[in-house]
């Protein structure tokens, strides 16, 4: 393929993401919504669109959908920030956007996938600087509890974080204080 054929294939994968970005600005229908950001999430796959992404600002639109009631929004919004944060580029701009606190709030959702590509998501996000919010109490009591799940993707994930990411005086400090407390992040349903 020609240098030319090249650049125009690029150039292409530019103005279909925009027109993407265009379409789910412009929506009125939640389905549409949905669809939109589902394929934008899917495009966040591939490193190759990474450049893109961040000039058409759809890492900001992902954090903003984290908030959403609408919990198919959420759910391809962490999944587009999961494939994103592999690039170190996507992730300093997540961490400097205070993007670790919508995600954390995201292990509170019922639905599984969601969660999942919360705790994946923090874990791509754990760094020296953000350690200490990646890791912070109440997320390893958290994962404390979806280490017990029945749910086994989520439980080793989980098991996972607490071996790789938490300090074992982390994990004892969320043990003990689990004992004294019956409140906690509910388990995604099945």
């Amino acid at each position: 393929m020609s240098q030319k054929q090249r650049d125009l294939l690029e150039l292409g994968r530019l103005e279909y993401l925009q027109a993407l970005v265009t379409e789910f600005q412009v929506t009125e229908s939640p389905e549409a919504k949905e669809q939109v950001l589902a394929n934008l999430a899917n495009f966040a796959y591939d490193p190759k669109n990474y450049e893109y992404l961040r000039q058409l600002q759809v890492l900001d639109l992902f954090l903003d959908m984290l908030t959403e009631d609408n919990e198919i929004l959420v759910e391809f919004a962490i999944g587009g920030l999961c494939n994103l944060c592999l690039d170190k580029t996507n992730k300093d701009y997540i961490l400097e956007a205070d993007g670790v606190a919508p995600v954390i709030n995201c292990l509170s959702s019922s639905n599984e996938e969601t969660v999942m590509s919360a705790v994946t998501t923090l874990m791509y996000l754990t760094t020296p600087q953000s350690r200490q919010q990646t890791t912070a109490l109440p997320v390893v009591e958290c994962m404390l509890r979806f280490s017990l799940s029945a749910n086994r993707r989520l439980s080793n994930l989980a098991r996972i974080f607490l071996e790789d990411y938490c300090s074992p005086v982390q994990v004892e400090e969320a043990r003990n204080l689990s004992k004294h407390t019956a409140v906690g992040i509910p388990l995604p349903k099945d």
